[in-house]
């Protein structure tokens, strides 16, 4: 029996509901979804890998299905040492599909085998990313109802 996995790659800095809702939607579409954490040292993230990787497994500890794991370098690589046969990304605006397209175009040609997976938000979460969700934060504006309470936590930890 063929069993497909997915990639559902990000920075995750931190975890959205908006990416809850697509990593639960995505379970239900691949046999097995690996969600995977940027390692990226050019960006300046508020959290470190363990921390994001922390908050992810709480995230999706009753989808049996899902699991964490963290990478650097190329997507495409990871996706064939991950034996993986497609990448989840999500699509909240138009912005989003102009840059998606682009990667999910350069991923083709890197790696044809590969297949690109686009899933829009639930629509309560199609304004949420999160950058937005730490400049509110940090500016004391509620981010209630757009992360779970112990990203809420976590966020409350690491304020200057």
């Amino acid at each position: 029996m063929n069993t497909v996995k997915a990639i559902y790659p990000g920075s995750f800095d931190p975890v959205t509901n908006g990416h809850l809702d697509l990593i639960a939607r995505g379970s239900k579409i691949f046999d097995h979804l690996v969600v995977a954490i940027l390692r990226n040292s050019g960006k300046n993230p508020l959290f470190t890998v363990e921390e994001r990787v922390e908050m992810l497994s709480e995230g999706v500890a009753g989808l049996g299905n899902v699991s964490i794991a963290t990478f650097d370098g190329l997507l495409v690589d990871f996706a064939r040492e991950q034996q993986a046969q497609a990448v989840l990304r999500g699509i909240r605006a138009i912005s989003d599909y102009e840059y998606e397209l682009q990667m999910a175009l350069m991923n083709r040609r890197l790696a044809p085998e590969l297949e690109t997976i686009f899933l829009m938000p639930d629509g309560k979460y199609s304004f949420v990313s999160s950058r937005l969700v730490k400049e509110v934060f940090e500016l004391g504006g509620s981010v209630e109802g757009l992360v779970p309470k112990f990203v809420i936590e976590r966020l409350k930890q690491h304020q200057r």
